[in-house]
């Protein structure tokens, strides 16, 4: 029982590293210039590792040490868990541009006209674009790595546990660890939540010194924090392996009988791995359930991934209350869901078809929730030369919609003609304002403002004397507009959950299909071709496919170094539909 405890805290700290990136991957996308596409690569980097390995391992079987190489792995995914946040401690401070001159940079974006002259690119120094290949060559690194250590954490521990806790006991004790496995990403959400309330530099910076709120476009949270949290619990819950001891004498309690031990492996019929594959692949019931299951598991790969941008960009929310939705809402509804499906299949002791018909109808049930998800959203905030073109006669409204989207030329944001030509803003600079006409403008000096002043009842900055924005008074304030319908925020959280669960209520159904229609004998061989398709087909290129499809959605890019970085402004409906 004390392994059983161990066992679920070590994978409950594991999950959290793995999970806490995909809480984070909008900061750290925003913090490192990165696009979807890398951030999803980024994102099932692990499994690459995993997969290497995680067949010889199950070939060893137990002719080793489980326990002992349970805890190397831990250390492994600790050490990984470090080495994620070692990119903030070797890069220098998060820089932003900024309006009122601070201690970083005495230049102000306002619109200067004569005085821009001077800031060609001066940011992009070969020292900065190397900086940024070792922030992700680190990244990925330490991605293999966690991979690589989780690979005998579950086989073995499971596998240990199942050889010796009683055979009345032992479904209990997988449970709970399954319970566990289900509960982590709840958690690593919940820990983003909190970690990415505090700004990022916050070991850097004095607080007086961050100008930004949590709610600017701008705004970084302290991503690192968290993996420094998870990656001391995973060492700390190590440590007990290394003294459990090779073999237990089985717990007392079911059917006591001498244990011999057989790798689990196919060998173990006598028949050879090839016959053994085809005769489960040509299985018609177990590769199209496995096929089922693949793409249901990209799709929540993916969304796992993504689902806290989406919610940031269709309803202008924080990172860290998105994830607080994720964490709070939607996970625990797919831990519903699982139960629930479980549940009916005891009570009801489901034959071949009836789990099937089940399965079909949880599906369907869930298209149906999903379908008005699609036109649940916001559309984009109007931004003066990147969505929305009146009263600018820019340099190419031609290429409005489509042309720029696909990554091509980005309409010059500081070539409108009349209000802000005197200004000669630079293009690279984002700080986004909100003036009083409802517009949003990606920096003072692009809506021509020549002024900002502090008010004394409040520390948001004013701008006025701005000569875009119409009016006698055109003023604007800092941050972004916002999407401004948060009206059907409620009813697509709502909505998102109850499609979850209902799609994992034919979670535990489909593993039964998939365990009855197989031979006794290719049992244990047969799911772990399935887990190894499933991390084939769907952990790894599901995120990547995603962040591709976000991509597409982009209206503005950022600009480092003459090379694309993160998207500043997607096309939300399209973001949506995507």
């Amino acid at each position: 029982q004390f392994f059983v405890l161990c066992h679920g805290l070590l994978q409950l700290s594991q999950l959290l590293v793995s999970g806490y990136l995909k809480s984070s991957i909008s900061t750290i996308e925003r913090r490192y210039g990165l696009s979807s596409q890398t951030s999803g690569l980024l994102a099932s980097f692990n499994e690459v590792g995993n997969t290497l390995l995680i067949v010889f391992v199950s070939y060893l079987g137990s002719r080793v040490h489980r326990p002992r190489l349970i805890g190397c792995g831990a250390l492994l995914v600790s050490l990984a868990g470090f080495l994620m946040s070692l990119p903030h401690f070797i890069a220098g401070p998060y820089e932003y541009d900024q309006s009122v001159a601070s201690t970083f940079s005495n230049t102000t974006d306002l619109c200067q006209p004569g005085a821009w002259a001077n800031l060609s690119d001066a940011s992009c120094t070969p020292h900065a674009s190397r900086e940024n290949h070792e922030v992700l060559l680190v990244m990925f690194m330490a991605q293999a790595l966690l991979g690589i250590g989780g690979v005998p954490i579950q086989p073995f521990g499971i596998s240990y546990i199942d050889d010796f806790a009683s055979e009345r006991n032992s479904p209990l004790y997988l449970g709970i660890l399954f319970s566990v496995t289900v509960i982590g990403p709840g958690v690593a959400f919940m820990l983003g939540s909190a970690m990415l309330r505090f700004y990022v530099d916050i070991d850097k910076v004095s607080a007086a010194e961050v100008q930004l709120t949590n709610k600017d476009p701008r705004w970084v949270g302290a991503w690192w924090l968290g993996f420094l949290v998870a990656a001391s619990l995973v060492a700390l819950s190590a440590l007990p392996y290394f003294f459990f001891p090779r073999e237990m004498p089985r717990e007392v309690g079911g059917v006591l009988h001498t244990h011999t031990h057989t790798p689990q492996s196919a060998t173990g019929t006598g028949t050879s791995f090839p016959v053994v594959l085809l005769r489960n692949l040509r299985h018609p019931v177990y590769l199209l359930v496995v096929l089922a299951q693949v793409n249901i598991s990209a799709m929540v790969a993916g969304l796992a991934t993504f689902m806290g941008k989406f919610l940031e960009r269709q309803f202008s929310l924080t990172a860290s209350l998105a994830n607080m939705i994720i964490g709070a809402v939607n996970i625990p509804g797919a831990m519903v869901g699982i139960v629930v499906g479980g549940a009916i299949l005891k009570r009801f002791q489901m034959s071949l078809r009836q789990c099937s018909a089940l399965c079909v109808l949880g599906m369907l049930l869930c298209l149906l929730t999903a379908l008005p998800l699609l036109f649940l959203g916001c559309p984009t905030q109007k931004v003066a030369g990147v969505t929305y073109w009146d009263r600018y006669h820019s340099s190419g409204p031609g290429t409005g919609s489509g042309g720029h989207s696909q990554g091509g030329h980005v309409p010059d944001t500081g070539t409108f003609l009349g209000c802000n030509t005197h200004c000669q803003c630079p293009e690279k600079v984002f700080n986004p304002i909100c003036g009083s006409d409802g517009v949003e403008y990606t920096s003072p000096c692009s809506a021509g403002c020549r002024s900002v002043s502090i008010p004394t009842d409040s520390s948001v900055l004013n701008y006025t004397r701005c000569s875009c924005i119409p009016g006698p008074a055109g003023f604007a304030r800092p941050g972004s507009c916002g999407t401004g319908c948060s009206h059907l925020f409620v009813p697509f959280v709502v909505l998102s959950c109850l499609a979850g669960i209902l799609a994992s209520i034919s979670h535990t159904p489909s593993f039964m299909l998939i365990l009855r229609s197989i031979q006794p004998e290719d049992k244990s061989f047969a799911v772990g071709i399935q887990f190894m398709l499933l991390r084939v087909l769907a952990w790894m290129p599901g995120p990547v496919l995603y962040g591709s499809a976000i991509d597409t959605a982009c209206v503005l890019w950022e600009r480092r170094c003459d090379q694309r970085a993160a998207c500043r402004y997607y096309d939300n409906s399209l973001f949506r539909r995507r």
